[in-house]
């Protein structure tokens, strides 16, 4: 879709903020594309549900929160192939993939291309994990809001996370939507935006 821009989460589903979530954007009339665990998946499959029958995508995060250079490359495979099959298994085909921490080794890449996945990084973080207030996150992200950008946001709380609750996150949604559409840009699932993704993985590694 052109005058597009996709935002998309990481880490969940969470049964409290997930849910939060789901509401903002709904009471916006924007769609987003959810980067799940697959473990959480099946704990609660219903949220998954819920967000398919509101307009949004869900994709593949990990089955273990593991940084990919740390892993062998079998074990890579092992864990991007299981995760696809548990969303498959709960009637979910998953079609992107985003490597936990964005690390994208040797490894990442053969096993998306060998499970037909696409990756998918991002052009504005808003670093959410950290704990910031959405004014401070929104100032953040601003200059990365154009045509076909991917925005990084978390609905659960993962590894590393400096943060107790996704709240922040929360509030901060009903202003980026507002800068999205102040700026021509409607916010739609990854597979609706426009040409080839951004080519801007932040963290890619060597080796593995």
């Amino acid at each position: 879709m052109p005058g597009s821009v996709a935002l998309t989460f990481d880490d969940g589903p969470d049964p409290t903020w997930t849910p939060r979530v789901l509401d903002v954007l709904e009471r916006a009339g924007a769609r987003a594309t959810f980067f799940v665990v697959a473990p959480l998946a099946e704990r609660h499959p219903l949220l998954l549900r819920r967000a398919v029958e509101e307009g949004h995508e869900v994709s593949l995060h990990c089955t273990r929160h593991r940084r990919h250079d740390k892993m062998t490359a079998a074990e890579v495979f092992a864990d991007a192939q299981e995760g696809k099959q548990t969303l498959r298994d709960l009637g979910h085909e998953a079609a992107d993939w985003r490597a936990p921490w964005g690390v994208v080794a040797g490894a990442t890449k053969d096993a998306a291309d060998a499970l037909g996945l696409r990756l998918v990084g991002w052009t504005a973080d808003s670093e959410d994990w950290r704990g910031d207030g959405a004014g401070e996150m929104l100032a953040c992200l601003a200059p990365g809001i154009c045509p076909g950008g991917i925005v990084l946001m978390h609905d659960g709380v993962g590894p590393g996370a400096l943060r107790d609750g996704c709240g922040g996150t929360v509030e901060l949604l009903a202003p980026l939507i507002s800068l999205c559409r102040s700026r021509g840009l409607e916010p739609v699932p990854l597979g609706e935006l426009e040409g080839p993704l951004p080519d801007r993985n932040p963290r890619p590694v060597a080796g593995v």
